[in-house]
């Protein structure tokens, strides 16, 4: 990857970085025609990074559908595909992990313990190999969104991160590779996250400003579903996810599918 890179340098070509997961659905490829509209090459790193699971966590379950993927970025128009086996990104002896201190210790850092060290240590590499000037994140994962912001700047990485806004169904829930895993019923019962919130955004518009009555709404909207269960519902600053902040950040269970979504209470609720 990094000789194409070069090459598309020597030439004076701009280069957009999307890197994915696979399972690719709408909001990866929203993420694609912003790095589409915005540099002369995209690659798009297709990679399921082992080290951002927990050993609780669903990395074997994980969808995986490389010939639909693939199908998908080519309609797309990408330049490039990313696709490294593990053993190419984590040799036998590799010990080296990066690691955000401060941001990555609360909410889904506290949740979900290591897994921002995977993702940062993925991220680094991803950089390191494609040497993208951009690189393009969903507002979705909004703390790790300024967990990579931190790192690229700490450590002079050069790739500017620009993020886009969440793509949502036409009843509000994010769209997420996780989706799959939902029955009907749990599917119906998951829109109680983005219905919460708006009912919070709403409030905020109508001059709502205490943290606490906020999150109180978004609690209640989510408790009006059985199917739901919360694991936090806060207001944070969107650079520091520490309160208080108008970045009103969620985390659920539906079943045994765990959600997460954001909105920033400032702006009107999509749709």
């Amino acid at each position: 990857m990094l000789d194409a890179s070069r090459a598309w340098r020597r030439a004076g070509r701009s280069i957009g970085l999307v890197p994915t997961m696979g399972a690719l659905h709408a909001g990866h490829l929203a993420l694609v025609a912003a790095a589409r509209a915005e540099n002369d090459v995209v690659v798009v790193s297709h990679f399921v990074n082992p080290l951002q699971f927990g050993p609780s966590e669903d990395f074997d379950r994980y969808p995986r559908d490389w010939e639909r993927d693939f199908a998908a970025l080519s309609k797309a128009g990408v330049d490039a595909i990313y696709h490294p086996s593990v053993d190419a990104m984590y040799p036998p002896h590799a010990a080296t992990r990066v690691h955000v201190a401060g941001l990555t210790d609360n909410l889904e850092g506290a949740a979900r313990p290591g897994h921002f060290d995977g993702v940062t240590t993925v991220v680094a590499k991803l950089l390191a190999a494609v040497q993208p000037d951009r690189a393009y994140f969903g507002q979705k994962d909004a703390q790790q969104v300024a967990v990579v912001k931190r790192m690229v700047a700490d450590l002079d990485l050069g790739a500017e991160i620009r993020v886009v806004p969440t793509v949502r169904e036409a009843d509000g829930l994010a769209l997420s590779s996780r989706n799959a895993y939902l029955s009907r019923q749990e599917r119906t019962a998951a829109a109680a996250i983005s219905a919460s919130l708006r009912d919070a955004a709403s409030a905020y518009a109508s001059g709502e400003r205490d943290p606490h009555r906020l999150r109180a709404l978004m609690i209640a909207r989510l408790g009006l579903e059985p199917l739901v269960e919360p694991e936090y519902a806060e207001l944070v600053d969107a650079a520091t996810f520490q309160k208080p902040g108008s970045l009103a950040v969620i985390a659920a269970r539906v079943g045994k599918t765990r959600l997460i979504d954001n909105h920033d209470l400032a702006n009107p609720f999509p749709g």
